[in-house]
């Protein structure tokens, strides 16, 4: 049992920035008090180490940091910039080194649960000095070790030698082993690697895991080849971010050269080969060819001024590259163009974490680290919780808005991960174009895309809709031009059960997405009002506020049908429903019309549901903060441990939610409408990436409760 780890590789390239995203994902579903710290820091080339350190100096700090958003600067997240170490020990001081190192490592320390520890790179000719310098840094620190190796173009023997080595340095140095993970291997070889694993680690009790070699992960992005080869970008920087996965090398004729063609390849050829240029750039817009990653021209060549007129008439051309070296040159150039791992590279992080949930023993890792003390329901935990919950019965989700760059993102993650099955509603080319132009890596052929316009059953639903609404004055000639919308399509996919539910919003109005559902989904038997609610996710726990999107002035009747619908949404999602109905006083200490309102509501909910746990009319602080709550309400079994909050309006909750995101940096997931039928859900306008993903989750979720109530 630990709290802190150090990861050591076996050698440079291993994928420590893969293990070390999984490992901080993983315990911050325990803990939000994480922290990462490297002993030593590679100054790079052309930079001084008394120049200010700068974040690009350490890809891995970088990421990290920026991604999880950890509390710490990029100054106290290493012990020493490598040249400062090296000048130390030509002077006989290692004492300091490890003296300096352990100073910083505490500093993080004592404001952590947990602290991941990242070793240095083997990067130089001081490679055999670093290994020592790892054992000693670990053992100084106290901090167990996981060993991290790569598999990748190795055989068996000559992968699991230098493992074997390192682990036997580690514990004759007198450092404690926790673990061995195998990086980049073939998958038709990963059973073999976990055979011998445990042939010679097996007794141990430590982790042992295999993770498969990933094609995208190591693949440059076009960004990368045109800093690294120090490329002249000529057109399509909107597209620089594009992954090369493979690379091609066009010297034949365009004929030729065309049926060589890979998905997102990279195309090198002279600058001068117009036929070549204007052949890919007509091959990346075609149908029938896949879409590339860019273009790569070499000898210092430029196109020709009839082909540059050709690309300047292209609005979102592909990237076009120019460098000075020759063609050979340039493609062995570009095999050896190191792949990095950015904070801004959203597919590339996901699929890290993703293979590192898959293919590594949580379990047992969770048990080498299970002195990390759990801090309630952090919000790692929650939205970890959602997507396992939503894959365990896989939904279908419907998204109308299949030509938003932030959809599409979202749904490349979604199938990707196995979360959901998507539905995209729109025409097949003009998506793909979409795709294209934003750079999104996304397989059409992993969901499936309607549009509405072509649809057989276009005819079935307007006659559906008619008949639902001929009563209001719907012909069935307005039913058939309401049914090109593609939010009534979507939502009359899940009223017909061809989709389980339907998430929209992003680019659509709330009243355009959810007048639909509304008019023929309606609310379940024994409700009369759609609410919402948004899930906090606080620093250290989950909370739940309602209603702060639909209802402008609730009723008594409708505040508690509001609050039982609160606390079944809060238990779905493993929140246990303790239910404050808030006002501006507690208990019986005030009066007047707003407090007896809540009073009565508060009567009415448990009236009709005895089993839940209710307060109000209560204030917040009473509801939130146990020792408010012990003085204002002594005998309450909610004040102070409220877990939903029910808002005595929209006013109220609405800007409640908004402060409490801004001034505490909470995560607010919603609103999740509730009290309808089937679910349908309604985004903010200004939503990200996360919050589509989060929503369709909680979507798949509201539906699987739906089928087994």
């Amino acid at each position: 049992m630990t709290h802190s780890l150090y990861i050591s590789t076996t050698e440079a390239g291993s994928g420590k920035a893969l293990v070390s995203l999984g490992i901080i994902e993983l315990i911050l579903r325990r803990t939000t008090q994480v922290q990462f710290f490297r002993p030593l820091v590679h100054v790079p080339d052309g930079a001084s180490s008394t120049d200010p350190a700068h974040p690009s100096w350490d890809e891995d700090i970088d990421l990290l940091i920026s991604h999880f958003n950890l509390k710490q600067s990029y100054e106290e997240s290493y012990g020493l910039l490598a040249p400062e170490a090296n000048d130390l020990l030509a002077e006989q001081r290692a004492d300091e080194v490890i003296d300096t190192i352990i100073s910083k490592y505490k500093a993080l320390e004592s404001r952590a649960d947990f602290i991941l520890c990242e070793g240095s790179d083997y990067l130089d000719e001081n490679s055999a000095f670093e290994f020592g310098f790892n054992q000693e840094v670990a053992k100084n620190l106290g901090a167990p070790v996981l060993i991290l190796a790569s598999a990748y173009g190795r055989t068996l023997e000559e992968m699991i030698n230098p493992v074997q080595r390192a682990v036997d340095a580690y514990l004759g140095h007198g450092c404690d082993v926790v673990g061995v993970v195998i990086n980049k291997a073939d998958p038709e070889q990963i059973e073999a690697i976990k055979e011998s694993l445990f042939q010679h680690f097996g007794l141990r009790g430590w982790l042992l895991s295999v993770i498969p070699y990933q094609h995208r992960l190591s693949s440059p992005r076009v960004r990368d080849i045109a800093a690294q080869l120090g490329a002249e970008v000529l057109y399509g920087h909107r597209q620089i971010r594009n992954l090369a996965t493979n690379r091609i090398v066009a010297a034949m004729q365009l004929q030729n050269s065309l049926n060589w063609l890979e998905p997102d390849a990279l195309i090198i050829t002279p600058g001068d080969r117009g036929d070549i240029i204007a052949g890919m750039l007509q091959a990346h817009q075609s149908s029938s060819y896949p879409s590339l990653a860019g273009l790569l021209l070499t000898a210092g060549l430029k196109p020709d001024p009839t082909i540059a007129r050709l690309i300047e008439g292209i609005a979102n051309p592909l990237p076009i590259l120019s460098v000075k070296t020759d063609t050979f040159t340039t493609a062995a150039q570009v095999n050896e163009v190191h792949s990095a791992l950015l904070p801004d590279d959203r597919e590339k992080i996901n699929l890290s974490i993703e293979a590192f949930d898959t293919y590594v023993d949580l379990e047992r890792l969770e048990k080498q680290i299970s002195a990390v003390r759990m801090q309630g329901m952090t919000p790692k935990m929650f939205t970890y919780n959602l997507m396992e919950q939503a894959k365990r019965d896989r939904q279908h989700i419907v998204l109308p808005e299949a030509y938003d760059p932030r959809i599409l993102k979202a749904a490349a993650v979604l199938v990707n991960r196995g979360i959901v099955d998507i539905t995209l509603l729109g025409n097949h080319h003009d998506i793909q174009q979409a795709l294209n132009k934003h750079a999104i890596t996304l397989d059409l052929d992993q969901l499936t895309i309607r549009n509405p316009a072509q649809e057989d059953c276009l005819q079935d639903y307007a006659e559906t809709f008619y008949e639902l609404r001929k009563a209001k004055g719907v012909t069935l000639d307005n039913a058939l031009d309401v049914m090109m919308d593609v939010s009534y399509f979507g939502t009359m996919m899940v009223y017909k059960g061809d989709a389980d539910g339907m998430v929209s919003g992003a680019i659509h109005t709330t009243q355009h997405t959810i007048r639909p559902a509304l008019q023929f989904v309606k609310t379940k038997p024994g409700f009369s009002v759609v609410s919402s609610v948004f899930f906090m996710c606080l620093e250290h726990r989950v909370l739940v506020y309602g209603d702060c999107a639909i209802n402008p002035n609730p009723t008594a009747e409708q505040l508690a049908e509001i609050a039982i619908s609160s606390a079944d949404t809060a238990r779905t999602f493993g929140v246990e429903p303790k239910i404050a109905l808030l006002s501006y006083s507690s208990g019986d200490s005030g009066q007047g019309e707003d407090v007896e309102r809540v009073r009565q509501a508060t009567q009415i909910a448990r009236e009709r549901r005895p089993d839940l746990l209710l307060e109000g009319p209560i204030q917040y602080d009473a509801a939130v903060d146990a020792a408010v709550g012990s003085q204002k309400m002594p005998d309450s079994k909610v004040a102070g441990k409220a877990t939903v909050l029910i808002f005595p309006d929209l006013n109220t909750g609405n800007n409640t939610y908004k402060a409490v995101q801004r001034e505490t940096g909470a995560i607010a997931i919603g609103p999740i409408l509730q009290g309808l039928k089937k679910p349908v859900n309604d985004l903010s306008r200004g939503c990200t990436v996360d919050d589509i993903i989060n929503t369709v989750a909680i979507t798949a979720i509201q539906a699987q409760a739906e089928k087994n109530p």
